[in-house]
């Protein structure tokens, strides 16, 4: 298997835009629904699409949702952690 790094992902996709998908691949000498996943792929994810390997990463802005979660998250371990050094104390009281 092939791999084609971001930069000419990224030619090969504005070059399909251009001159169209078959013909944008009959030069390139890729295969035509390869071109078409990587067309797709920038659909959905814009320029984070193309990463080295063809991965397709999702945006790396956070919503505030996420943001909110992450922040709701820390407060949970922490109150996890606390709960685990209170339930430790108390047994060894109780072994005494």
């Amino acid at each position: 298997m092939k791999r084609y790094d971001k930069v000419f992902k990224d030619e090969a996709v504005r070059l399909s835009d251009e001159i169209g998908p078959k013909k944008a691949a009959e030069q390139l000498g890729v295969a035509y629904h390869t071109l078409q996943d990587w067309r797709k792929r920038r659909t959905l994810h814009g320029d984070g699409a193309h990463v080295g390997s063809g991965r397709a990463y999702p945006s790396t802005e956070k919503t505030a949702r996420e943001i909110e979660l992450e922040r709701e998250i820390g407060e949970l371990r922490r109150a996890n952690d606390i709960l685990k050094d209170a339930l430790g104390f108390f047994a060894l009281d109780r072994k005494r």
